[in-house]
């Protein structure tokens, strides 16, 4: 008798084995320890590097070169490649490649760059759900491997009329919803400074991945955290823009249609500098005649530093306390800050959790249904989604009984409200959504100034920076910690945090900040992102990491300033 793989075991073989050739396919010098002249490229700005490729003083073979062998590093350490375009790059017929590999990078000249150029050279890394002609689109789902997309998304088009270089694709979890970037097709990405914990999710390979200073820029989404969360968790910087400010045409979402929470493409960085100069980049591209969801929106340059500012912060979100990590972290910020003379109050929000339970029950108004057809039976899922599979399963009247004893209140609200909506009940939650994002706009209003999923529910601009890093001694819980009456006071939710939280073997992971502003925000986001930056390194406190630094995936939360 004779047996042969599912199709999803099929699937994913056959998706690896590709990968594996196109790593082979690479120079052998890949393989290589990073020379000086590697070294020099690497530590190029987005700037610097877009001049001297643009000028001839760098070629496209010594970039990647010089990127190509921090991809290979990466994917050794982490695993966080879902394919490699590089050789097609190297294949191609730019008049560029043909430079010399080794040239003068200090002969660059800083003379004003013609649109074609103004991203020469720079290395991009896509995150795989977003179309790239002649690859896969597989959003982490073996049902899309191995089926070549016909064209590219509008904002690929635009990096490349732009100059830059789309060198990789990043790993991704099933369906890109989840807290780790883990899958049968792709395995599981780690954490770049501790393989035992996570990158996050959904980009946890392109977080992973500027990390290891494989990329300059990395197209990511978020509907949920998916950029800001591997930003915090890897040590980077992200910041989700509103709807309809960067080109998002193309991506391939995991709850197509779905309009009451919508997916936002977004950039991360492994230097704030390029993340706000690859910005200004894209939006002198004119992205809007690249996507039709564009708003046609020049940048808005904005100077606040020397001036008296006033921050609100959010300590905690009414679902888990911060730890230990980021509540320091949030007071070294807050403290950075007066110490430069500008106002910081505490802000007290409406309920975190009435926004995430109307975002939630939007995302799976259909039941699931969208989200897990594509689902192959021997696939394996986020235990988040497993769980939320089997909530949607269970009929109405079962988890109505089961609310009745659910002591939690996040327990009792998701037993009470994730199932399958009508017509009438969906418009009635995007009622709600409204009347919910008119108390926050109050809520800015009184105080002239957290979860990250709220962000996305009230379309703002958000960023995440990186601050410090876990120290095992000072941010270890008391003695007891888990035995004591405050811990079992905690919701189910908040437990779960705390009973993985463990300073010791968090150690020297990465802990950040997240910056939020109102809509369409981004240049005030970012701005105030470098006010928090250079607040915190002028009251003298180190990072303790080169390119920044990030958070473990169960270290506990972010707060929000």
């Amino acid at each position: 008798m004779w047996f042969s793989p599912s199709p999803h075991r099929f699937n994913c073989q056959a998706k690896q084995q590709e990968r594996q050739r196109q790593f082979d396919a690479l120079p052998s010098s890949y393989n290589e320890a990073c020379t000086e002249q590697d070294d020099k490229i690497l530590d190029l700005s987005l700037s610097d590097l877009a001049h001297a490729h643009a000028s001839s003083s760098i070629s496209t073979p010594a970039i990647l070169q010089a990127y190509g062998k921090k991809v290979v590093a990466a994917q050794q350490a982490s695993n966080c490649i879902a394919a490699v375009l590089i050789p097609g790059i190297l294949h191609s017929h730019a008049p560029q490649l043909y430079l010399p590999a080794t040239t003068d990078i200090d002969s660059c000249q800083s003379s004003p760059l013609k649109e074609n150029h103004l991203l020469s050279g720079v290395p991009v890394s896509i995150k795989d759900c977003i179309d790239i002609k002649g690859y896969d689109t597989t959003v982490g789902y073996s049902s899309r491997a191995n089926k070549p997309v016909p064209s590219s998304a509008p904002i690929v088009r635009l990096l490349h009329d732009a100059g830059a270089l789309t060198h990789v694709k990043t790993t991704v979890p099933p369906g890109l919803l989840g807290v780790e970037t883990s899958s049968d097709l792709f395995g599981r990405t780690s954490n770049p400074y501790n393989p035992e914990y996570s990158s996050g999710a959904s980009t946890g390979g392109g977080g992973a991945l500027l990390a290891h200073k494989g990329s300059v820029i990395e197209i990511a989404t978020d509907i949920g955290g998916s950029a800001r969360l591997p930003a915090h968790w890897c040590g980077v910087y992200g910041m989700k823009s509103s709807i309809g400010r960067f080109p998002s045409w193309g991506t391939v979402s995991p709850l197509p249609g779905l309009e009451g929470v919508e997916t936002s493409c977004s950039p991360m960085a492994r230097r704030l500098d390029d993340l706000e100069e690859f910005w200004k980049r894209v939006v002198a591209m004119r992205p809007w005649e690249y996507d039709h969801t564009c708003i046609p929106l020049p940048w808005r340059p904005v100077n606040i530093r020397g001036k008296k500012l006033r921050f609100g912060v959010i300590w905690d979100d009414g679902i888990a306390p911060p730890t230990p990590a980021c509540r320091r972290a949030l007071q070294m910020t807050v403290d950075a800050l007066q110490k430069q003379g500008h106002d910081v109050i505490d802000v007290t929000p409406p309920s975190i959790l009435e926004g995430l339970m109307i975002g939630f029950q939007l995302c799976f108004s259909d039941g699931g249904i969208d989200f897990f057809s594509a689902v192959y039976k021997d696939e394996k899922l986020d235990p988040v989604l497993t769980a939320t599979k089997s909530l949607l399963s269970l009929p109405q009247f079962l988890k109505s009984v089961l609310a009745r004893f659910a002591s939690d209140p996040v327990q009792s609200a998701m037993l009470t409200s994730v199932n399958a909506k009508s017509p009438s009940q969906e418009r009635a939650l995007v009622v709600a959504r409204e009347e919910y994002r008119a108390k926050w706009r109050g809520v800015w209003e009184n105080n002239d100034c957290a979860n990250m999923m709220i962000w996305n529910i009230l379309d703002y601009t958000a960023g995440v920076l990186p601050i410090t890093t876990v120290q095992s001694t000072l941010d270890a819980l008391p003695s007891g910690f888990l035995n004591s009456s405050e811990y079992a006071a905690m919701g189910i939710v908040a437990k779960g945090v705390y009973a993985v939280y463990d300073a010791s073997k968090m150690d020297s992971l990465p802990v950040g900040v997240q910056v939020v502003g109102r809509r369409l925000e981004e240049e005030k986001v970012l701005e105030g992102m470098r006010v928090i930056e250079e607040a915190v390194r002028a009251s003298g406190i180190s990072k303790s990491r080169n390119e920044g630094s990030g958070m473990n995936g169960v270290a506990g939360k972010s707060g929000s300033i």
